[in-house]
């Protein structure tokens, strides 16, 4: 049985625009529901020389949902994901709306995606999801361990969701870097997540910042050291774009 990456067209419900979602994981007809073995994750590196390492296991579990939630975008008719297109790289987060329909009426998201870099759709498109399913009280199928979460907390807990979905396919499907991507889970490895989404977003979560900043001094300081070095740049929300 073969295990492959594959692009799958689908037709967006309601929308008529066709879009692009890239299949974590196929199997051939009538292996579906087969119990699939991840191989080993490789080690991935940047240019700086810095390295991120992670387990089989730990990707299998991540190999789970990603494949479950993906099928879910596909083939649930009860809401839609739809984005647009922008010329650049951009964040997770960027262009994010989400629509709750009344009665029958599909409910919706939509986000910005970099055509170019075809391997981060799926990953945007988990984000969207993830923001619509806590929207219309899905959580317990899909942020168990965010039921009660509002604000930062519940935008954290879906950032280490699409953290963990990139470093995936980073290290198991040989995705090609992309810069965005790369600093959240970069980040989010070394433990620098609040850190780099407050530095990045300065203009939201000003509660959960506002005590962050006093239970971490210094930590803003030691993240910009920490990310000059490894991606030679300043962080998100400290350059111009």
């Amino acid at each position: 049985m073969m295990l492959q990456s594959l692009g799958v067209s689908v037709n967006l419900r309601r929308s008529g625009v066709r879009m692009a979602v890239l299949a974590t994981l196929t199997v051939s007809a009538g292996c579906a529901a087969a119990v699939i073995e991840l191989p080993e994750p490789r080690t991935i590196v940047i240019h700086s020389g810095a390295r991120l390492r992670t387990d089989q296991a730990r990707m299998q579990e991540v190999n789970e949902w990603v494949t479950r939630e993906t099928n879910n975008i596909i083939e649930d008719p009860t809401f839609f994901i739809d984005h647009q297109e922008t010329a650049r790289e951009v964040y997770v987060w960027e262009q994010l709306y989400v629509a709750v329909s009344p009665g029958d009426a599909q409910d919706s998201a939509s986000i910005a995606i970099d055509p170019r870099a075809f391997d981060t759709i799926a990953i945007h498109h988990i984000y969207a999801h993830l923001h619509l399913m806590a929207e219309v009280g899905r959580r317990d199928e899909w942020l168990p361990e965010a039921l009660d979460a509002v604000e930062y907390e519940l935008e954290r807990a879906i950032l280490k969701r699409v953290s963990d979905a990139w470093l995936m396919g980073r290290t198991v499907f040989d995705f090609p870097p992309y810069g965005p991507l790369d600093e959240l889970t970069y980040a989010n490895e070394a433990g620098f997540l609040d850190a780099f989404t407050f530095t990045a977003r300065p203009s939201e979560f000003a509660v959960a910042r506002a005590e962050w900043a006093r239970e971490n001094p210094g930590e803003t300081d030691r993240y910009r050291d920490w990310f000059l070095e490894t991606f030679s740049r300043e962080p998100p929300g400290l350059r111009s774009r």
